[in-house]
């Protein structure tokens, strides 16, 4: 072979191998396609320009998002959307809000008179809310029982000789639901840059509780000041073990007083609607007669300082 085609020949393998080493990815190419996006989509003035910023969850929509930020209450909507696991946007939940009092005020005013369909509508309302909560304290519940697990978890691996972003992650994929998850999401932030400081108050923004603000203390104090990061959580561990088994038993010891709450705070709504379905002329007198209306206001009144009673005596904090 002469000695030209051969350096032709040497010279096309030559750049077939690095065209096929540089060539990109599909990955590659999904970003180069996404970024294009964004570039037209912000060129052009007549559509809304795409991001790729974590959207801030009011809304999808940035006019709706922009709006809904102004609302009163809309940012603490978002933190109970949040600690509650769920990821609806404000805008979508506080338009059910909205509707459920409308409708129901709508309703409850063919046969409530005066102020009762307004007051029945801010019931409605505050329902969705009550919901929230009802998960919210489910999931920091559920929280409470795993953090002392993930808190050993971490002692463990610290002592292992792992560097506390690979516990951070080790502790995000070995610990349930819905504590692994916070973990993640706190090794994902440190990751892309967030100081530990931020990323650890935004877990504890997250999930509002003692025992995680215990643990936030002890990682940021030992990252100021040093020393052995693992017996400090241990002992943390234990501090948060030795709650979980106190509040177990303080959900025992009152558990009593919360079924006697529900039954009295049930029961006159029951009972009314089972009197009302048998013959409702016996509960008509309530909304008809001026005593019947001060009754229902007092009555409404006494219940409402009963609940908080038995509340206020049930809550012990721990």
């Amino acid at each position: 072979m002469p000695a030209f085609l051969f350096f032709l020949l040497l010279l096309t393998v030559s750049f077939a191998v690095i065209f096929y080493l540089v060539k990109p990815t599909k990955t590659e190419i999904a970003v180069q396609r996404r970024l294009q996006t964004i570039r037209v989509a912000h060129e052009d003035e007549g559509e809304a320009p795409i991001t790729i910023l974590k959207e801030e969850g009011y809304s999808a929509n940035p006019g709706i998002s922009e709006i809904v930020r102004q609302i009163p209450g809309a940012k603490e909507t978002l933190d109970l959307i949040g600690q509650a696991g769920r990821g609806w946007p404000v805008s979508a939940f506080m338009g059910i809000v909205g509707i459920s009092m409308l409708i129901t005020a709508s309703i409850t005013s063919f046969f409530l008179p005066n102020v009762l369909p307004l007051l029945a509508g801010i019931v409605a309302g505050c329902l969705p809310y009550i919901y929230l909560l009802i998960l919210r304290e489910r999931r920091l519940r559920r929280c409470d029982q795993l953090l002392p697990e993930a808190i050993d978890l971490m002692a463990r691996g610290l002592r292992a000789g792992h560097a506390l972003p690979a516990v951070l992650e080790m502790v995000g994929d070995e610990i349930a639901e819905p504590l692994g998850a916070e973990f993640e999401s706190l090794h994902e932030e440190q990751t892309l840059g967030l100081p530990l400081r931020e990323a650890v108050m935004n877990m504890v923004s997250r999930v509002p509780r003692d025992d995680m603000r215990f643990l936030a203390t002890a990682i940021l104090l030992q990252k100021e000041t040093g020393g052995n990061l693992a017996v400090i959580l241990d002992k943390t561990a234990v501090v948060a073990r030795e709650r979980e088994r106190l509040r177990g038993q303080l959900r025992i010891y009152t558990a009593q007083g919360r079924i006697t709450g529900w039954i009295l705070c049930v029961m006159p709504f029951l009972m009314f609607g089972l009197l009302s379905i048998l013959n409702w002329n016996t509960e008509k007198v309530l909304f008809t007669d001026h005593l019947g209306k001060i009754a229902v206001y007092i009555g409404m009144g006494f219940m409402a300082c009963g609940i908080l009673a038995i509340r206020h005596i049930v809550n012990v904090k721990v």
